[in-house]
């Protein structure tokens, strides 16, 4: 299943809607990424055991499933979650970019490839479209949770 949708963040035309910077959205987007159990409330536990430079290992547990991905960042651009293949778990692909059309306009793409063919894809086409709602459900509480953060003064407005 390949899945994509956007949320955005900032609109010129909607004064309801408070206006984030790139760097408090990349901010927050990093967050997610070092401490997800602020964004994913059943996650029981959640260790990094191996950074680089722009790249980190996390080893997930909800109960008694334990997943291991890798968290690569570029900085101001995109934040790509990739779970290799293991146990029952097949390779997957999450990423999140920013983009920025205009100065005043503000977007998240999400993007979700769960390497699949189109063979499987057929087959599971039922459960793929509940695993389509539940992400995107996921991806605007993420987004709420931004903002939500950054009115708190959580998230800078520059990167030190």
């Amino acid at each position: 299943m390949k899945f994509e949708h956007l949320i955005e963040i900032n609109d010129p035309l909607n004064p309801l809607l408070d206006a984030l910077t790139v760097e408090q959205l990349w901010s927050g987007l990093v967050l997610r990424a070092e401490s997800p159990k602020l964004f994913v409330p059943q996650l029981d536990e959640a260790i990094i055991d191996e950074r680089t430079d722009n790249s980190f290992r996390r080893r997930l547990r909800y109960g008694q499933l334990v997943i291991e991905d890798r968290v690569r960042l570029e900085p101001l651009q995109r934040v790509v979650y990739d779970v290799p293949a293991q146990n029952d778990i097949t390779a997957s692909t999450l990423t999140m970019s920013i983009e920025q059309p205009t100065p005043e306009t503000l977007y998240v793409r999400f993007q979700y490839d769960d390497g699949h063919d189109a063979e499987t894809d057929a087959a599971n086409a039922m459960y793929d479209e509940f695993k389509r709602s539940a992400y995107k459900e996921a991806d605007i509480d993420t987004v709420g949770m931004i903002r939500e953060l950054a009115t708190q003064g959580r998230l800078g407005a520059t990167l030190n």
